[in-house]
């Protein structure tokens, strides 16, 4: 910040209602670095973030750090019961709301232990602008995220100063952004992506417009009038804004890129059609390493994860419990993904959580449960999770690719497939979908089944057997299918169907 704010002092550095020049935002992040330590905030504290997003956030966050503290931005989405968990684990010295989300925090018991300040308390007037005296080591850790939690408790990530600044270079060269882009800091800065969106902007003396909570129309008025110029967003937001009006080539938009779910050749084909992008770039990582792979030719190959980041090492093993690192598999073949921990954007290890690290860390190989495979170019594609396999009539199913396939169908809005019990299948291949706007639940399952046999291109053995309609497919805030959630009975259906004509 401080560097970028020498060179560009007077550029743009926040967009939105309340613009601010790097000058300005460098001398603003100062002033609240020392509202935190007159709290009693000391280098290495942890700092407990909960609020609903945009620059008040985006510089606390910022802030934070400058104090030589850790951030913990904790999800809006949390639970009463998962906040108090992440509290208890995280152990802030501070804690920082806003109206939106102190209710949680008060149901959570918040201040037993905690100190908790409203944003609005944290007064700057008078105080200093200037840097303060001491600074973090790269090793320092930066921030703390807690991951999804959509298998079991939330894990706490800390990442250092180093692994944080290295991921911002290496999104910068690898989503193709140049020096001065205007990106829309729309993903919530509890995850890997709203934060790089943020920190990439700051690196390139770029203009980050914010956006508190997504809407697709005031996304789109927002991309209009602050000429925003590149978009790093999870597909479900995507679908949403090609939804919209003004949602075109005339927006100025040229640079794309996704992540946290596989984009479909269909949306892939609609975002070329409709904005001619110069690129549409496939990240793919995580919070603990936040570049596996990236596929840049997201036009030529939608849904190609591509080989590995600048920064990164990549494997496919033997997909099985224990694989050691060289258990590599032969080409063509699937294997689990596996990354090597010596990458300069990795964690290193998981807080407090050892049996975590034994699960996932083996050899100096972080081992993400993803499954893929690699094409004759040597470019993976990701098949899906470990835990998403569906063992129907014995045979291995991987959901993303018949998902690809039923979404292609006119009357289908949104699909999540999973395997659900069945007498002779053992696990039947299900559909849950979301039927088009004006397309009844009842009539939508009918003309999935029509679309089935021929347009689909889905062999019998993976066609589903069973569709149910339902109002929507739940997803975490970030926009990451929760097939628990539907495999563990919890959803209302609007209409089922048992699919004829593909029991062979």
């Amino acid at each position: 910040m401080a560097w970028t704010a020498e060179r560009h002092p007077d550029r743009r550095a926040v967009g939105g209602p309340r613009p601010m020049t790097y000058r300005q935002w460098d001398a603003h992040t100062n002033q609240l670095a020392r509202a935190l330590t007159d709290l009693g905030v000391r280098p290495g504290d942890r700092v407990a973030l909960s609020l609903a997003g945009g620059e008040p956030l985006a510089s606390l966050h910022l802030a934070v750090q400058k104090a030589g503290a850790v951030s913990v931005p904790l999800s809006t989405r949390l639970s009463v019961d998962e906040f108090a968990y992440c509290l208890g684990d995280a152990e802030p010295a501070l804690l920082v709301t806003d109206p939106s989300t102190a209710p949680t925090a008060a149901g959570a018991g918040a201040g037993a232990g905690v100190p908790h300040r409203d944003v609005a308390e944290l007064r700057t007037d008078g105080l200093p602008d200037g840097p303060l005296g001491s600074r973090p080591a790269e090793g320092d850790t930066s921030v703390m995220l807690y991951t999804s939690g959509t298998t079991g408790r939330p894990k706490g990530v800390p990442r250092s100063h180093r692994a944080e600044h290295t991921a911002a270079v290496a999104h910068l060269v690898q989503a193709q952004l140049r020096q001065g882009e205007v990106v829309l800091g729309v993903m919530p800065m509890f995850h890997t992506m709203g934060l790089r969106s943020l920190l990439a902007s700051v690196v390139c003396g770029g203009t980050w417009v914010p956006q508190a909570r997504f809407d697709a129309a005031e996304s789109v008025q927002l991309i209009r009038d602050e000429g925003v110029t590149a978009l790093y967003l999870v597909p479900t937001i995507y679908w949403s804004l090609l939804r919209e009006d003004g949602f075109d080539a005339g927006t100025g938009l040229d640079r794309l890129a996704y992540a946290g779910a596989a984009m479909t050749p269909a949306l892939a084909e609609e975002l070329v059609d409709r904005l001619r992008p110069q690129a549409l770039v496939n990240h793919y990582g995580s919070t603990e390493i936040y570049t596996f792979t990236i596929g840049p030719e997201g036009a030529r190959k939608p849904g190609c994860a591509g080989r590995a980041g600048i920064f990164s090492r990549v494997r496919l093993v033997e997909p099985e419990v224990g694989a050691h690192p060289d258990a590599v598999v032969a080409p063509g073949e699937q294997g689990q993904v596996i990354v090597s921990m010596d990458s300069p954007e990795a964690f290193t290890g998981y807080w407090k959580r050892p049996d975590a690290d034994a699960k996932s860390i083996r050899d100096g190989w972080y081992y993400t449960g993803d499954l893929a495979t690699a094409d004759e170019e040597g470019d993976l594609w990701v098949a899906g999770r470990v835990d998403d396999m569906i063992n129907s009539g014995g045979e291995n199913i991987y959901p993303d690719e018949i998902e690809a396939a039923l979404v292609r169908c006119p009357a289908v809005a949104d699909v999540c497939v999973v395997g659900l019990p069945h007498p002779r299948w053992g696990s039947a291949v299900t559909a849950f979908v979301v039927p088009a706007d004006g397309i009844a639940p009842a009539e939508a399952l009918r003309e999935l089944e029509r679309h089935l046999p021929g347009a689909s291109g889905l062999p019998s053995l993976k066609r589903p057997k069973r569709a149910i309609a339902v109002a929507a497919i739940p997803r975490s805030a970030v926009g990451k299918t929760l097939r628990r959630t539907l495999t563990a009975g919890d959803y209302e259906p609007l209409a089922e169907l048992e699919l004829g004509g593909n029991r062979a």
